[in-house]
C-alpha cells in the first residue's frame, strides 16, 4: 500500500462542463427504487436517475421548519466494496449486519461503465432490497448506507447515499458522523448560489465538492473534507473509485478489509466484515483518506495527526457484541464493564438479567462476579429494533411493548437485578421495570453499565441536554422517577479502566460536558 502526500497526487487536465446553469447551482439527485432513463453528461459519466429524482427546495420547506432542519443528526452505518462482481449483494450483507446503526432507512449506490447506479428506501435493509432490486445493481464497486434520524420525520429525500453532479461528473457519498460547522458551512455555500435539498448535514460535503477548483475528485474530496469539523466517517463512489475518509479525531469507527479475490471492502464496523468473508486488516487511521481504483490502494492524510477522540458510546451500545471498534473487543468492553459494575455496586438479590439486547454481556459479567444466578428474563422479539434510536418518543414507546415480552417463570417471586448498557432519555426504563413487577418480582435493582450521561452528544446523535435523565438530577431522583428498588452507574473511572491503557484517546464529552473540539468551533 502506497502512502503519499495529498501534493503529489496526480493532476489530470480539467474536462469541459457544457451547461449555462452552474453546476454548483445544480440540485442534489434524490434517489428513488425505480428508474426511468440515464442522463448523459459531457464527459462520458451517466448517472441512472428518476423522473422524480429532483426534489425542489420549496418542497422540503413545506415539509421541515427551520428547527427541525438544524435537529436533524445521524448515527448510522456506511459499507464500501470494490473490486468484486457482486459487490451490491456484498453491500446489501453488510449492511444487514450492521442494521442496529440505523432502522430508518437504507441505501446503495453501485458503478458500472461509467454509470452511477442508485437505489434507496425508508424501512429496514431487507425491506428496501430484495433479488430484483439487487439485479438493478451492476458492478464491482459500491457503497451502502443504513440511517437513524432524530426528528420525526422520515423522509426517501435523507435517505443515503447522496449523488450529486459536478464538474467532473456525478459523486455519491455515505455518512456517518455529526458536522458541528454544518450550519457555518451551510450559510457561506448558499451566499455562494449553492442549492440545498435535503436537511442532512451530508450534504454540505458534496457541495464543498461542487464548488472545489482542484482538477481531480479526490483532490475536490480532500479540499472539501479539510473544511469539516466533527465526526466523519465517509465513503465516496466515483465512475472509477472508491474513497474512504475519517475526520481526523477518529470519532466514528471505519475499518478496512479484503476478501480473498482481492476486493477492498470497507463498513463501520468489523461484524460487517464478518458477515461477507472479509478478513479484517485495519482500522482507517483517523484523518487518512484511501483511495482504490484500478492501480491499486493509496493514502494521504488530511492534516498532522490531532489527539484521537474516539466515541466511548460506540463499545458501550452503538457497536454490535461480536465488533471490534477502535481496537477494542465489544464483547470484552461490555463483559469487564458488568464485572467492574458488579464490585462498585453489589445488591442482595436472588437473579441477575439482562435487558436485552446490548446489556447481555454486561449482565454476564455483573452474574459472574456477583455469583448470582443468570436468566433471561425479558425476552427479545426477533424482529424487533433498537428503541434508543427511534425517532420520536411515542414510536420508542411502542417498541419497547414490542420488543420485550417478561417471562414470568423466571421472575415472580424474585428480587432481581436488572443490568442495561445505558440510561439516555429515562423513558423506557421505567417500563422495563413496571413490565418486571407485573411478572411477579418483589424487588426491582437497575444497574447500568456506564456512568450518568449528563450531556449531548455533539458528534453523532443529536440529543438535547434537557431530554436527558441525568441531566440535572441525582442518582435517587432518577431512582424515584423510574420507579426501581435501587439504581447504580458504573463509574467515570472505571470506564476508563474499560476503554484500557489508552482511555485517553476516546471522547467522553457525554459523561463529562468536556469536549474535544472547542465549544466555540462545534
Amino acid at each position: 500500500m502506497a502512502t503519499t502526500h495529498i501534493s503529489s497526487l496526480t493532476l489530470s487536465p480539467r474536462k469541459p462542463f457544457l451547461s449555462s446553469q452552474p453546476f454548483y447551482r445544480r440540485s442534489l439527485y434524490v434517489l428513488r427504487p425505480s428508474f426511468s432513463k440515464i442522463l448523459h453528461l459531457s464527459h462520458n459519466t451517466y448517472f441512472k436517475k428518476t423522473s422524480e429524482s429532483i426534489v425542489s427546495a420549496s418542497y422540503l420547506d413545506d415539509q421541515y421548519s427551520d428547527n427541525d432542519e438544524k435537529e436533524l443528526r445521524e448515527e448510522c452505518g456506511v459499507v464500501g466494496v470494490y473490486g468484486d462482481p457482486d459487490a451490491s449483494r456484498l453491500c446489501c450483507d453488510a449492511l444487514r449486519s450492521i442494521q442496529h446503526r440505523g432502522q430508518e432507512g437504507a441505501g446503495i449506490v453501485t458503478a458500472h461503465n461509467k454509470v452511477l447506479y442508485p437505489i434507496t428506501g425508508v424501512g429496514l435493509v431487507r425491506d428496501v432490497f430484495d433479488e430484483s432490486k439487487l439485479g438493478q445493481l451492476p458492478g464491482e464497486m459500491g457503497i451502502g448506507h443504513v440511517r437513524y434520524s432524530t426528528t420525526g420525520v422520515s423522509m426517501l429525500q435523507n435517505v443515503q447515499p447522496f449523488v450529486s453532479e459536478s464538474q467532473l461528473g456525478h459523486v455519491a457519498v455515505a455518512h456517518n458522523g455529526n458536522l458541528t460547522n454544518y450550519e457555518k458551512l451551510k450559510k457561506m455555500l448558499q451566499e455562494k448560489g449553492c442549492i440545498f435539498n435535503t436537511c442532512s448535514d451530508t450534504e454540505v460535503v458534496l457541495r464543498l465538492i461542487d464548488i472545489s477548483e482542484k482538477a481531480t475528485f479526490v483532490l475536490q474530496i480532500i479540499d472539501a473534507c479539510k473544511q469539516l469539523v466533527g465526526a466523519y466517517s465517509l465513503v465516496f463512489l466515483t465512475k472509477d473509485k472508491l474513497v474512504a475518509v475519517r475526520d481526523p479525531r477518529g470519532f466514528r469507527p471505519l475499518v478496512m478489509g479484503r476478501k480473498s479475490n482481492g476486493s477492498v471492502v470497507f463498513a463501520s464496523e468489523t461484524c460487517a466484515l464478518d458477515i461477507i468473508h472479509a478478513t479484517y486488516e485495519r482500522e482507517v487511521k483517523p484523518g487518512e483518506v484511501i483511495v482504490v481504483d484500478k492501480d491499486g490502494i493509496q493514502t494521504c492524510f488530511l492534516f498532522p495527526q490531532l489527539e484521537r477522540s474516539c466515541c466511548s458510546f460506540e463499545p458501550i451500545y452503538f457497536s454490535w457484541h461480536n465488533s471490534k471498534v477502535f481496537g477494542l473487543s465489544v464483547h470484552d468492553f461490555r463483559y469487564e464493564a458488568g464485572i467492574r459494575l458488579a464490585t462498585e455496586s453489589p445488591v442482595d438479590c436472588d437473579i441477575v438479567i439482562p435487558v436485552p439486547n446490548s446489556g447481555v454481556i454486561a449482565a454476564e459479567g455483573y452474574a459472574f462476579k456477583s455469583g448470582i444466578p443468570y436468566a433471561m428474563g425479558l425476552h427479545c422479539r426477533p424482529d424487533s429494533g433498537r428503541t434508543f434510536i427511534q425517532p420520536t418518543q411515542e414510536r420508542r414507546d411502542i417498541g419497547v411493548k414490542r420488543k420485550l415480552t417478561p417471562d414470568p417463570s423466571v421472575l415472580e417471586g424474585k428480587r432481581v437485578v436488572a443490568v442495561d448498557d445505558s440510561i439516555v432519555r429515562g423513558t423506557t426504563a421505567p417500563q422495563i421495570v413496571r413490565m418486571i413487577r407485573e411478572a411477579g418480582a418483589k424487588e426491582v435493582h437497575m444497574r447500568i453499565a456506564c456512568p450518568p450521561i449528563i450531556g449531548p452528544c455533539l458528534y453523532g446523535v443529536n440529543i438535547k441536554s434537557s431530554e436527558l435523565l441525568a441531566n440535572g438530577k441525582t442518582v435517587e431522583e432518577m431512582r424515584q422517577f423510574i420507579g426501581c428498588d435501587s439504581l447504580a452507574f458504573l463509574s467515570l473511572e472505571s470506564l476508563k479502566n474499560c476503554l484500557g491503557d489508552d482511555s485517553s484517546g476516546f471522547c467522553k464529552g457525554c459523561f463529562t460536558k468536556e469536549y474535544p473540539i472547542p465549544l466555540s468551533e462545534d
